[in-house]
């Protein structure tokens, strides 16, 4: 989270993050751009990396860290026959082998890695030991133990297989690594693999269709950026809506439990009044009780 100078704006961005960059450097331009106080994002991309990355300013950052746990979709390519240091190109080469798997062998492996599968984090990742991340450790000659995840592969499709390049096409849960499912592509084929492309295509119900990279977000002044931004509700869009009346709504605002007879199904929502959203709330037998609720809900926009 980033809180410099700046004024204070609300909104989200969702990014179409170029290759070669840090998702941090990537936020602090942006941020810079848009000259917001405060700045967050919804989970990092590696710098090889490019695809969505929302970016969230002021009031938004309360919704962003859900999305860290919701389901994300990719476009990778992976290089048959090397390993490297790191599991992907900006690693040094660890050895080489011989490709003599055919098409048919690759479909083949890319179907044993689907379901529920254990990965084991790579030590070149941000995951924390002891306060510090992997990669630091990594860096320094140090070798970690670290214990095996379960993640969930939703779908893992072979769309080419060109020479010793396969582009794979992956839907998975949180926390899964795709340079180690690259890696595990190429021992199920016996002649390892690292990966050499990564694109970030959607996260949850979020997709790169409204995304801007940030040569778009250059182009003309401060307001006219700030105009780009998208409501901080998107980031909850998926959460049915409960309108509100302005009795109600004060209530929520001060904290209060407020007993309620809605036809919505128990469960989170997000609330509205008078078309300006609020935050979210539990509704659970008859009781609206909230969840997070916005600084100042008068100043923020909605969706339509």
């Amino acid at each position: 989270m980033s809180s410099r100078r700046g004024e204070a704006v609300d909104g989200v961005l969702l990014l179409d993050k170029d290759a070669g960059i840090t998702s941090n450097a990537a936020l602090q331009t942006a941020r810079r751009l848009i000259g917001a106080r405060k700045a967050g994002h919804t989970g990092t991309l590696d710098p090889l990396a490019s695809g969505l990355l929302p970016l969230c300013f002021g009031e938004a950052t309360k919704f962003a860290g859900r999305w860290l746990d919701a389901d994300k979709v990719y476009r990778a390519e992976l290089r048959l026959g090397v390993t490297t240091t790191t599991g992907d190109a900006e690693g040094e080469v660890l050895g080489e082998r011989p490709v003599t798997c055919t098409a048919a062998d690759v479909h083949a492996a890319a179907a044993t890695l689907r379901g529920e599968i254990e990965q084991m984090p790579p030590m070149y990742s941000a995951l924390k030991h002891r306060g510090r991340p992997l990669y630091e450790y990594a860096r320094a000659g140090q070798e970690v133990e670290r214990q095996a995840r379960r993640v969930t592969i939703h779908e893992l499709n072979v769309e080419a297989v060109e020479g010793n390049f396969v582009r794979i096409f992956v839907r998975c849960s949180k926390g899964t690594y795709i340079r180690t499912l690259a890696e595990s592509m190429g021992e199920a084929l016996h002649c390892g693999a690292h990966l050499t492309a990564l694109r970030r295509l959607s996260i949850g119900p979020l997709d790169l269709t409204p995304a801007l990279r940030l040569a778009q977000l250059e182009v003309g002044d401060v307001q006219s950026r700030r105009a780009l931004l998208l409501p901080a509700d998107i980031l909850v869009s998926d959460f049915p809506r409960l309108d509100l009346d302005e009795k109600t709504a004060h209530r929520i605002c001060r904290g209060q439990r407020v007993e309620l007879a809605c036809s919505v199904a128990a469960g989170t929502l997000r609330l509205y009044q008078s078309e300006r959203f609020i935050g979210l709330a539990n509704y659970a037998d008859g009781v609206l009780e909230a969840l997070r609720l916005l600084s100042e809900p008068a100043q923020i926009a909605v969706t339509a």
